[in-house]
């Protein structure tokens, strides 16, 4: 029997009502870079849906006032320091892993080094926090999600090195982590990844798509039950991504057949 719907979630402030069978309806929902393009279009269409956004933002928190394309509550945080964010990330349903930075022609070891911080390793080290929360989650029946926006840059050029090395090693981790997840963690966690051509946006001011189609497209795949979610004009990502993703899928499962799992052993390190 259906259950009257609440509406004490941390106050749905000009979120659209939805019916109750909508999967999205007081779904809790967070965003990396909700202050951006991408963050914002898709906080306006999960709001239109009945999700409640939390926005995670590494800036000064915005002014409260209520928008139709800002997350109904703010949480700040930094890179270096995700463990903090364990207690929200622990509350929430699906967490969309969307920062990132684009140092585009910068090639120095700073700019490399910043790039992999924020675009691989905070994102990986989220990845990793989000899946302790579920793995002591004991009360859950529905699979938490985590999407991870990756880009087209996984697999071609974006005339910006440090940020195509960054989302090469993001992308690769998070297949390598979709490849090797068991049957009891299947039912728990269920991970999307999102590849994403050059789309408007303060990292990219001559995308050629807009932040709301992306946003559209991406929320109508996972409703679709997608895992791997591509929007982009180029129709050469099409063939690639689907055959990359083949490839490490064989690569990772003939590597579990020569190396049989031993989660107990430590790994011998030669000095």
């Amino acid at each position: 029997m259906n259950q009257k719907p609440q509406k004490n979630l941390e106050s749905f402030t000009n979120s659209t009502e939805a019916p109750i069978n909508n999967r999205w309806h007081q779904c809790r929902v967070g965003i990396t870079g909700a202050s951006g393009s991408l963050g914002q279009a898709l906080s306006k269409r999960l709001k239109e849906k009945g999700a409640f956004v939390v926005g995670l933002t590494h800036g000064t928190i915005p002014d409260p006032q209520a928008s139709i394309t800002k997350p109904n509550q703010w949480v700040n945080w930094k890179c270096g320091e995700e463990k903090s964010l364990q207690p929200t990330l622990a509350k929430l349903n699906i967490l969309i892993l969307n920062h990132g930075i684009n140092p585009k022609g910068l090639q120095s070891t700073k700019a490399l080094n910043e790039a992999l911080e924020v675009n691989a390793l905070s994102t990986w080290r989220l990845i990793e926090q989000f899946e302790n929360s579920v793995e002591n989650d004991e009360n859950d029946l529905n699979p938490r999600e985590i999407w991870i926006n990756t880009s087209e840059a996984e697999i071609q050029p974006a005339l910006s090195p440090a940020y195509e090395v960054s989302k090469r090693l993001i992308g690769q981790l998070v297949s390598i982590k979709w490849n090797n997840l068991n049957n009891s963690q299947r039912k728990g966690l269920k991970i999307r990844k999102l590849i994403l051509g050059p789309f408007l946006s303060e990292l990219n001011p001559i995308g050629i798509m807009s932040a709301n189609f992306v946003a559209n497209q991406v929320i109508r795949q996972v409703e679709l039950g997608l895992s791997l979610i591509i929007v982009t004009p180029n129709p050469i990502t099409y063939i690639f991504v689907p055959l990359t993703e083949m490839i490490r899928a064989i690569y990772s499962f003939l590597i579990r057949k020569i190396y049989p799992s031993k989660e107990n052993n430590s790994i011998n390190i030669k000095s």
